[in-house]
């Protein structure tokens, strides 16, 4: 039980620490950087990511660019990406993080997005049209609300990646609760490295309830029930 009695002092230290939550240091300070960088990434990989995915799984056309971006998602290394931009770029700016953040988050919005409205009932399809509904329309009102579940698994799984990733950009010397734990490790601070550590695990934690409460407000409770007959 050493480990455990250890951990827990780490964690009084850290939080019962009063200079963690005060200053361009603190608590507050970091998890307001680490909101603001993952949010823009996310709401950015959203904009490009579902109008695409919508497009290509309503027309059928441009579907390799769904499998480039899958294959891409499982290849691109996350730390070599964000240094590789830093390094073209410097830090002078957030957009060294931001840009390889987007790029790692297109992917799986892009993908269930695709394979949300692609997996549409055909016969909801031909019953649309058949009510004289075109285009646009067919995608507005029948396509998306059906596919919405698989919508916004993929904006979740990207929102999860970009909190994750958000602590890696730290590396980068960027803000953010990754900061706790890069620091931590650099001065060997090890209650800095637990309480960072729990900070992003409760971050992830929330991020998902959020995504799993929008689900329950914003899909129909007839797409609901549908998903739990199949």
């Amino acid at each position: 039980m050493n480990w455990l009695t250890s951990f827990f002092a780490w964690l009084v230290e850290f939080f019962g620490n009063g200079d963690n939550w005060a200053g361009p240091g603190g608590i507050p300070a970091r998890l307001l950087e680490h909101l603001e960088f993952s949010a823009l990434a996310l709401l950015l990989a959203v904009l490009i990511a579902v109008p695409l995915g919508l497009a290509i799984g309503h027309t059928g056309r441009g579907e390799v660019l769904v499998v480039i971006s899958a294959n891409l998602a499982r290849a691109l290394p996350t730390l070599g990406l964000l240094v590789m931009f830093v390094l073209l770029l410097g830090t002078a700016s957030i957009w060294p993080v931001i840009i390889p953040l987007v790029l790692l988050s297109v992917p799986p919005i892009l993908v269930n997005t695709y394979e949300g409205v692609k997996g549409v009932d055909p016969e909801l399809r031909d019953a649309a049209y058949g009510m004289g509904l075109r285009g646009g329309q067919v995608l507005g009102r029948v396509l998306v609300p059906v596919a919405l579940p698989l919508i916004l698994l993929g904006c979740r799984l990207s929102a999860i990646q970009v909190v994750a990733t958000t602590t890696v950009a730290s590396y980068t010397g960027l803000g953010g609760l990754g900061r706790y734990v890069i620091d931590g490790f650099a001065t060997k601070d090890y209650a800095s490295v637990v309480g960072g550590s729990v900070l992003i695990v409760l971050f992830a934690l929330v991020v998902q309830l959020l995504f799993a409460l929008a689900q329950r407000v914003a899909v129909s409770p007839g797409v609901s029930q549908r998903l739990k007959v199949r």
